[in-house]
Formats: structure tokens, C-alpha cells, sequence
């Protein structure tokens, strides 16, 4: 193998930070191309002012395999949400939770008005389902529509319409869940086996702890790629790059000539961030919204590292609509849903690639796989499911598939 060889990655995002990783492992000094002034992509916290704030709600669900495998959880220092979600609709605020994990709820779960006596045996009945069920064969069950699953599994249209539907909502970003069953059983198991989880430090130390474990990494932030082939990376300006070996993460149908795949479809949503003064919200724990009609669909108070009362909210449904008359409705509804009084408004993320709007899901595939075109592979969440975990398996796995070519392992 010519450890020599200088090894292309563009992006910085958590796939990039990954096969970077891999990369050193087995000798190389890559470099990754960002056309961003920092690293982490989708996973970033940003600074607005002097708040500290998630780019989009984000949690880390500390089940995923590959969080085990590349992220020292202990340093992030993270906070576990509440299992479970309080409902808010129809002017009443109601319970529902994993009465397995927290015994508290076990009573407000059973009477709720959420569902039935029987949705609630079939939650218990579909968490050991779940347990036993392993990833390879969640990703090889024949998908339906996550909807169609629920009703299938028994489920009553009021546990779907007021639990099921704003919860995975906010997970799938979209209002009917039509997503794949496949990353309904995926994500509903990692909810199962660990916990929902946020970086007392925000989402983006993520980014940053993998991205600190690079140490013969060269980053060119900034700097923005035209196009690729075989043979050259072309930046944006003219400069031109020998191409020894790339792994490209995103972007790739409009970067590389000829590429058979089309463009990958995206999911988006709009996260609002407000001060508060006080909440009804209890600390730590999802809020969901199943009034219909109403633009907020999630909603999650934590305090910041001042001390100050951060509302955060998630839309879903804002099209033809202004800024200014989101955010007006937004505020108006969290005043009415969370029992605040002085609410100052911070900012908006609109955010217009969320998740990748994917059908025939996978958990993963081989590594030779991720070879697109001579010289090129390719990484990101858009190859098996819109996941963290994909996102690292995917850039483990274009890494492992270059590093398998250089030594001739295939052709």
C-alpha cells in the first residue's frame, strides 16, 4: 500500500470525521475539504449572541452501536431526557411513558386519555418485541409505512393521532408518518435499549470530540469543491486537486459527472429558540403538541449554562409562510401550551436538509459497496437510513472500502 498517497474527504460532517478516524488508523494523512468554516455538518450548537444553541432539536440516543464505538460518552457529560413525552391537546396536559424504565409514570401512562387499556399492553407487548429483535433482521423485514406498522400492531387511532404521530414527527419530519417501518422498529429499539440523551456542551461536541481525535488530519475550511473525477478535485475558482483516493459525503450527484444516482430528496423543518422566564414543561422532558392545526409540533425546555430558561421549538408544517408570522404564532402558542410569561425571542434555524428522504433502508452493507466511481467513494446518512449511526457506519465503511482498494483486495 502507498502510504503516501494523499486521501481526499469532502465534508466535515460526522461521515467525513469518521473516515478521517479510520483513515489515520491505517496510516494515512487525510484531508477533508469543507465548504463550511467548521466542522460537524448537520451536528453543530451555534452561538447567537451569548446563547449556546443546537442547531435543530437534536439527541443522541446512546443505544447506537457506532456512538459506542467512536464516542467517549462519559466526556460529553450528557444529560438523559425523560422517557416518555407529555401530550398537550385539546386544553389538557396528559402522561405517557415507559412505566419499564420509570415506575412514577406508570399510573398517569394507564390513565391517561391517550389510548386504550389495550394500547397500552401493546406498547409493553411492542418494546419486548423489539428487544428481541435484532438490526439485521429490522433491516431485512419487508417496509410498509410506519403508519400502516401501528395499525397492523393494533394500535388505536387515538394513541396513533395524540403519541405516535407529533412524537415521530419530530424524528421523522413529517406529520404522517409514512417513513419506513424499518427506521420506526430501528429507532423505537434504540429508544428500548438506552436513552435519549444532549451534551451538557450542546449536540455539536459531537463534532467536536471526534474532530479532536484527529491528529494527522489536514482541514481546508472554507473551500468548496467543484467537481470530481478519477483523476482531479476541482475547487471552486479554478484550483485543481490530484485526485489519489476520495471519499466524498455529500453532495455527490452534483459533484461527480455521470453519476447514476439521482439527487437525494430532503426533509426539513424549522427549530425556534425563545427565553422564557418560566415554563410548565418539566426539566428534561418532551412536550408534544397533537392539537391540530397548530404550527409547533415539539417542544423541550432545559436550562443553558447561565441559568437561563430555553424553549426550543420544532415546526414542521410552515409553508408559504413568513418568518415573522412563524415565529408570532409560535410565541403565542408556547405562551398558551407552557405557561409562560416573558418570552424573549432569540432566533430561527430553517433548516432545508434535515433528513434525508430515503426508501429501502439499510443498516449497512459491504465495504467494497461505497466505491461509486474509479478513485471515488462515498459516505453519509443518505446511504442507509437518516440516522446518526448511519452516518458513522457509512464513513467507517467508504474508509475500510478505500483502504481495501489501496491494498488490492478487489478491483
Amino acid at each position: 500500500m502507498k502510504q503516501k498517497e494523499t486521501i481526499h474527504i469532502i465534508g466535515a460532517g460526522i461521515s467525513g470525521l469518521i473516515a478521517a478516524y479510520e483513515l489515520e488508523q491505517a496510516g494515512f494523512h487525510p484531508v477533508i475539504i469543507e465548504k463550511q468554516g467548521t466542522s460537524g455538518g448537520r451536528v453543530q450548537t451555534i452561538t447567537v449572541e451569548d446563547f449556546q444553541l443546537d442547531l435543530g432539536f437534536q439527541v443522541l440516543l446512546n443505544a447506537y452501536p457506532l456512538a459506542k464505538k467512536y464516542l467517549d460518552l462519559k466526556a460529553l457529560r450528557l444529560t438523559k431526557l425523560e422517557s416518555g413525552a407529555q401530550i398537550l391537546v385539546d386544553g389538557k396536559r396528559y402522561v405517557i411513558g415507559d412505566p419499564m424504565r420509570n415506575w412514577k409514570v406508570l399510573l398517569p401512562t394507564l390513565f391517561s386519555g391517550i389510548g386504550t387499556i389495550a394500547d397500552k399492553v401493546n406498547v409493553l407487548r411492542l418494546n419486548l418485541l423489539l428487544r428481541k429483535k435484532s438490526l439485521d433482521e429490522i433491516f431485512n423485514t419487508p417496509e410498509v409505512s410506519t403508519l400502516d406498522y401501528l395499525k397492523v400492531f393494533g394500535f388505536s387511532d387515538t394513541i396513533i393521532s395524540r403519541f405516535f404521530k407529533p412524537f415521530f414527527a419530530g424524528i421523522f419530519l413529517e406529520t404522517e408518518l409514512q417513513t419506513s417501518s424499518r427506521m420506526f422498529e430501528f429507532v423505537y429499539k434504540m429508544f428500548g435499549e438506552g436513552y435519549a440523551m444532549i451534551p451538557q456542551d450542546g449536540i455539536g461536541a459531537i463534532s467536536a470530540q471526534l474532530k479532536a481525535k484527529l491528529v494527522q488530519t489536514t482541514f481546508k475550511f472554507n473551500c468548496e469543491v467543484e467537481s470530481i473525477n478519477s483523476t482531479t478535485i476541482t475547487l471552486k475558482g479554478g484550483e485543481k486537486i490530484p485526485n489519489q483516493g476520495a471519499i466524498v459525503t455529500s453532495n455527490a450527484a452534483a459533484l461527480i459527472p455521470n453519476l447514476q444516482d439521482a439527487q437525494t430528496k430532503w426533509k426539513s423543518c424549522m427549530c425556534l429558540y425563545f427565553e422564557v422566564n418560566q415554563t410548565s414543561i418539566p426539566d428534561r422532558t418532551i412536550a408534544l403538541v397533537a392539537d391540530q392545526g397548530k404550527l409547533s409540533n415539539n417542544l423541550y425546555a432545559y436550562k443553558d449554562h447561565k441559568g437561563r430558561t430555553i424553549l426550543s421549538v420544532t415546526t414542521l408544517k410552515h409553508e408559504g409562510m413568513g418568518e415573522e408570522e412563524i415565529t408570532k404564532t409560535v410565541k403565542k402558542e408556547i405562551q398558551t401550551y407552557c405557561g409562560t410569561g416573558h418570552v424573549k425571542h432569540i432566533t430561527n434555524f430553517r433548516i432545508k436538509q434535515a433528513l434525508p428522504n430515503l426508501e429501502n433502508l439499510k443498516y449497512t452493507s459491504e465495504p467494497s459497496a461505497s466505491l461509486i466511481a474509479e478513485n471515488i467513494f462515498i459516505a453519509g446518512d443518505t446511504q442507509f437510513n437518516g440516522s446518526l449511526n448511519a452516518a458513522m457506519e457509512s464513513g467507517r465503511l467508504a474508509a475500510a472500502g478505500l483502504i481495501e482498494k489501496k491494498s488490492g483486495w478487489f478491483s
